[in-house]
């Protein structure tokens, strides 16, 4: 079912919760390095415009389609593997359509897969994800952090990544807090309350089947 947020702060303090829970460190082979609390994260200056935006699409397409979305929701995982890829054929792989996607953080297991999403940049990102998506109903049950952190890293050697290279990106608390703070002002801005969620030409829209997709962007092409 679609995960619900009861605010858009919370998923933070869930995650800064574990990281401080699990104590973190490198006999138990987690990430080391803690979050900020949430009230801290809020009040502290962060840079976010480091963080990269992962698009598909012309850059001119006349359409805009935002996800907001999250790797341990199960929705999100269906979204992916089954209608994103009839939307990607037919509109944004043939121009009609620039599509955004933006990582949510319910919790840490999230937020690991996010930094292993993201530690090749734009050119794998969405490949990564794929297999995410794809193995998310194994990875997510694989048992407890450490089972759940192995079985992620996994997939980043699935996809070419060398392990010193993983390590460095799940290590990298300081991308960890920007990320936390860049989901945070992006939920903000677009009243972000479950997900998928969807923006479409800055308009917010739940998640749809493909043919109310279809209907959707067809009548924002026709204009």
């Amino acid at each position: 079912m679609t995960r619900l947020m009861s605010g858009v702060f919370a998923a933070v303090a869930v995650i800064a919760g574990g990281y401080a829970l699990s104590g973190f460190n490198t006999q138990n082979n987690l990430p080391q390095n803690p979050l900020v609390g949430a009230a801290v994260a809020q009040e502290a200056e962060v840079d976010i415009s480091t963080i990269a935006e992962m698009t598909l699409g012309a850059e001119d397409a006349p359409v805009t389609l935002i996800e907001y979305a999250s790797y341990t929701c199960p929705h999100c995982a269906s979204f992916h593997n089954e209608t994103f890829k009839k939307l990607k054929a037919d509109y944004i792989d043939t121009g009609k359509v620039k599509f955004i996607y933006r990582e949510v953080y319910f919790d840490r297991y999230g937020l690991w897969a996010s930094m292993i999403a993201r530690c090749s940049g734009p050119d794998k990102f969405f490949g990564i994800s794929d297999l995410i998506y794809k193995g998310q109903s194994e990875w997510t049950r694989a048992g407890g952090a450490t089972e759940i952190v192995d079985e992620l890293r996994k997939i980043g050697r699935l996809a070419g990544i060398e392990n010193e290279q993983l390590e460095t990106c799940l290590q990298d608390g300081e991308k960890a807090q920007t990320l936390v703070a860049w989901y945070q002002e992006n939920a903000t801005e677009h009243g972000i309350e479950a997900t998928p969620s969807f923006i479409l030409n800055g308009e917010k829209i739940s998640n749809q089947s493909y043919t109310e997709f279809k209907t959707l962007l067809d009548a924002e092409l026709e204009g």
